[in-house]
C-alpha cells in the first residue's frame, strides 16, 4: 500500500520533502501535483521505475518522458538550447509548458525520441515541486498522470488513491491544481512549433 503526504501548496513541510525524495531515490514511484494536474514520476536513472509508470498508464515504449526540472541553468545540461530558445524559456517558465528541445548525452538513450533524439523538458511553477528538485539535486523523470481508458489528467489526490494506492509507493497530496495538460512546443523546428494546446499561452507562436 502506498503511503500518502499532505502537503501544503505554498509552504511544502521539509520532513515531508525529504521523505518523498528518500523515496524517489530509494527506486520509487510518486504521484505529485504541478501547475496544470498531477504527475507520475521517478529517479532520473532507474529503469524498473519507468517501466512501472509504462505499465500503470499502459502506454508502450514510444511514449515520451519529459524532465521535471528546477529551473533555466539545470535544462542546459540535459537539453541543447541556442539564444533564441533560452529567450524564449525564459520568458515561459516557470510555467504549464512542455518543451522538445534536443537532447545531450547526460539524458539516457531510452529517454529520447528514437530517431530525432529529442526530450521534454519542463520547469513547473508548483511550490512542491520546487522543494522536491531543491532537495533531489537533479530532475524527475515524469508523465503526466493520465489514467487508461481516460482523456485527462488526474485532479485529486485521494480519487488517485482509490485507483492507484496499490501500484505507487506514495502519493503527494498538494491540493487541487486543475486538469488541463501542458502546451507543448516543438523547439527543433525553426521557428518553434506549438504541437499541442494547452494550459500555457501560446505568446504567438503558430
Amino acid at each position: 500500500m502506498s503511503q500518502f503526504f499532505e502537503i501544503h501548496p505554498e509552504n511544502p513541510q521539509k520532513r515531508l520533502i525529504h521523505q518523498t525524495v528518500e523515496i524517489i531515490d530509494n527506486g520509487g514511484v510518486v504521484v505529485y501535483p504541478t501547475d496544470s494536474s498531477y504527475a507520475i514520476g521517478c529517479h532520473l536513472g532507474d529503469k524498473s521505475a519507468m517501466e512501472k509508470i509504462r505499465r500503470i498508464r499502459r502506454v508502450d515504449d514510444k511514449h515520451h518522458f519529459t524532465l521535471v526540472c528546477s529551473d533555466l541553468s539545470e535544462i542546459a545540461t540535459y537539453a541543447k538550447v541556442s539564444d533564441s530558445d533560452y529567450r524564449l524559456l525564459k520568458s515561459l517558465t516557470p510555467g504549464p509548458y512542455t518543451f522538445l528541445l534536443k537532447a545531450t548525452h547526460e539524458v539516457p538513450r531510452r529517454l529520447m525520441h528514437p530517431k530525432r533524439r529529442m526530450i521534454g523538458i519542463r520547469v513547473v511553477d508548483n511550490p512542491v515541486v520546487r522543494a522536491m528538485l531543491d532537495e533531489l539535486g537533479q530532475p524527475i523523470m515524469s508523465s503526466t498522470l493520465i489514467m487508461p481508458d481516460n482523456d485527462m489528467p488526474e485532479t485529486d489526490a485521494h480519487d488517485i488513491r482509490e485507483k492507484l494506492e496499490h501500484q505507487v509507493d506514495l502519493i503527494v497530496d498538494g491540493g487541487n491544481c486543475g486538469f488541463e495538460a501542458t502546451t507543448v512546443i516543438n523547439m527543433v523546428e525553426t521557428p518553434p512549433v506549438i504541437v499541442r494546446e494547452g494550459k500555457g499561452v501560446d505568446h504567438g507562436l503558430d
